[in-house]
């Protein structure tokens, strides 16, 4: 181990994030991680390696991780045992040689222990244990949970995951199933996750589930996958991205028990995912899934081409379809397209948020003026100490910032006309596929297809605390 003396200079552990500093990790960026599990549910055991590529931004006479409450085996560096030092949520990791800037290194962590959650503002995010079983809910600062990691949303990376657990168990991982493996009482479930992900992103879930198809591909259709990708990439090289809008593998891991509500409640969502993919541009991921968990969730939760949600979200009636279209346009908002800070949360919320109120619009309800007036009533009538651009770290995820998210697009919807504003979110989501986002990369694309400036218009909407009235 190293001595207290020589651990990490200050910044080296931080990721400079204005709203959650503590999480990531200065220094150098993940290309990769790959993850083997191996997870005993009744005991919730898990014994684990975690292999991650970097790029050194800088030279490195150490490296730090941000990872929680396990045995640490054994470290390597570049193959090379390594000293360590584990700190509250830090891994701090001393390589035999330094790191010259701009080299690539890997560092091997071998660890043992019984996953829990990590305690936040928030509540408790990550690895937790259902009756039967296991979920990831990392967002925001939850992924140490289970793997060492730079957490951070701005660090995308890609991922290999392998899962051994016991046969009866079905594996979903936040990632494409490539490899299944079974022995007389184990499964080993591989997945990989080509697109760039953030760590709060991946997930794991483990459950007695069965497994639903819910688009005519099948668990296993992986080929259909590769092919629309190819399709994708083909017409975005073309310019022709509005005409490749091919059906998405769809599956579902659901409980027995909920096996026939759930087909009703989620009925519609190949329906969904065509409207979806006409107003935001093609799906940017591969496949689809969604897991219900036998237990109840206090609040669906997105990951990478993965939704969950709790028994209590399926009864048969549609009474939760509103956050199951919430949950799908984060694929495209906040997922495909990540926040490079935190403080640019509603670009998250506030557009799935609005995905709601456009599959109202579409699917015969409500439509998305009504519900604008319906919030618009309701906001007013909150206090008038939120500022939508930058709400603090205490209101990340406050009611406001969803709904005056959402009342800000409307708005923009009014200010710049129907052509203008799908063209932005079309522009929006190809442009910055796959990558970093922030509030004033959103104004500018608005700016190119409003063909005139919006300063003013964003300045009433996101950053002036009182609510301007709705056009």
């Amino acid at each position: 181990m190293i001595s207290k003396a020589s651990a990490p200079a200050p910044g080296a552990d931080t990721s400079g994030d204005s709203y959650l500093p503590a999480h990531g990790n200065g220094g150098y960026r993940v290309r990769h991680y790959d993850l083997t599990l191996d997870y005993k549910v009744a005991p919730n055991r898990l014994s684990a390696s975690a292999v991650i590529t970097a790029e050194a931004t800088q030279a490195l006479s150490r490296v730090s991780l941000d990872f929680g409450e396990f045995r640490i085996t054994r470290v390597l560096v570049d193959g090379k045992p390594a000293k360590y030092l584990k700190r509250v949520r830090k891994l701090h990791v001393k390589p035999q040689k330094a790191i010259a800037a701009g080299s690539e290194f890997t560092v091997e962590v071998f660890y043992v222990g019984n996953p829990r959650p990590v305690g936040s503002r928030w509540g408790d995010v990550g690895w937790d244990e259902l009756t039967d079983g296991a979920l990831v809910a990392s967002q925001p600062v939850g992924a140490p949970s289970w793997f060492p990691c730079n957490d951070h949303p701005s660090d995308k990376a890609t991922y290999r995951v392998s899962v051994t657990t016991s046969s009866p168990y079905l594996v979903a991982v936040t990632g494409e199933l490539v490899d299944r493996y079974t022995s007389a009482s184990t499964t080993k479930w591989v997945f990989e996750r080509h697109e760039p992900t953030a760590t709060y992103l991946m997930s794991v879930q483990i459950g007695r589930y069965d497994d639903v198809d819910l688009s005519g591909g099948g668990w296993f259709a992986r080929v259909g996958a590769a092919a629309r990708r190819l399709s994708v990439d083909i017409g975005r090289a073309s310019g022709q991205v509005e005409a490749v809008h091919e059906t998405v593998p769809q599956r579902a891991a659901v409980p027995p028990r909920l096996r026939r509500p759930f087909e009703h409640d989620f009925g519609r969502q190949g329906r969904m995912m065509e409207v979806l993919q006409r107003l935001f541009g093609p799906y940017p991921f591969g496949e689809y899934q969604i897991v219900v968990t036998d237990d109840d969730l206090d609040d669906p939760i997105e990951a990478q081409g993965m939704s969950i949600f709790g028994a209590n979200h399926v009864d048969g009636r549609r009474t939760y379809e509103r956050l199951v279209v919430h949950e799908l346009a984060h694929q495209w908002f906040g997922n495909s397209l990540t926040v490079a800070d935190w403080r640019h949360i509603w670009l998250n919320e506030g557009f799935a948020t609005y995905a709601e109120w456009l599959w109202s619009e579409e699917s015969g309800g409500e439509s998305a003026q009504s519900l604008a007036r319906t919030w618009h009533t309701r906001m007013k009538a909150k206090p008038a100490d939120v500022r939508v651009a930058d709400p603090g770290v205490a209101r990340m995820f406050d009611e406001r910032v969803y709904k005056r998210g959402a009342l800000t697009l409307h708005a923009l919807r009014a200010e710049i006309g129907d052509p203008a504003f799908f063209a932005v979110l079309k522009a929006w989501t190809t442009e910055h596929r796959h990558g970093l986002v922030t509030t004033a990369a959103f104004i500018a694309t608005a700016e190119e297809y409003a063909g005139r400036l919006l300063g003013t218009f964003f300045t009433r909407w996101l950053d002036t605390p009182a609510l301007p009235p709705l056009p």
